[in-house]
């Protein structure tokens, strides 16, 4: 069965004035929809047609003959997450568990925001941040292009896409500034608690 474009959990428009609904179709409409077609042409009429799209990522993930297809599922996996990281009205702190969890592994929620905001910076190229569950201990971690934690046995909570069509149209080359808002207008800790 042929994999389908999922809905945004909000509106194109939703997340302005951060995050403009001209990026959002651009970024949504164009190239998290480009992942998926190329996704579907490539495993029609193969095995992994079958599988779910967690079990093709961690399926190709190591199989050079099959990057192509681990790169568009691991992307339409990733671009998927990264809508349900956000939401209108987010940002703020997160509460409960997840807070004394963040605490416990960075020192504060500040520490935390300012490590995600280093690794999210200094990411070389294209890729995401990520805060990830891995073994009971919270961590971020970066992966360049597609990559994607699953494939290390790491629970995504949230992540930050750091591909430049992400927010070149909004913030041009500041992605400082498109990180500090994602932390402090955007990010779902709701969605990120229930993944922990």
């Amino acid at each position: 069965m042929a994999f389908q474009l999922p809905p945004l959990p909000w509106s194109s428009d939703a997340l302005e004035p951060y995050i403009s609904a001209k990026t959002m179709s651009f970024h949504y409409g164009k190239h998290h929809m480009a992942y998926v077609n190329k996704l579907n042409a490539a495993i029609e009429n193969t095995p992994l047609a079958e599988m779910s799209l967690e079990q093709i990522i961690t399926e190709t993930a190591n199989d050079a003959s099959k990057a192509g297809i681990f790169n568009n599922a691991a992307q339409v996996w990733n671009h998927t997450f990264f809508w349900r990281s956000m939401k209108p009205g987010g940002g703020g702190e997160p509460t409960g568990e997840l807070a004394e969890k963040i605490v416990a592994a960075f020192g504060s929620i500040d520490a935390f925001k300012e490590e995600f905001a280093t690794k999210a910076a200094t990411l070389f190229g294209s890729g995401w941040t990520w805060l990830v569950d891995s073994k009971g201990s919270l961590e971020i971690v970066q992966t360049t292009n597609a990559g994607n934690p699953l494939t290390e046995g790491m629970t995504p909570l949230l992540t930050l896409d750091v591909w430049e069509h992400a927010y070149y149209l909004d913030y041009q080359n500041r992605r400082p500034d498109f990180i500090k808002t994602y932390l402090d207008e955007l990010v779902d800790w709701e969605f990120a608690a229930k993944n922990l």
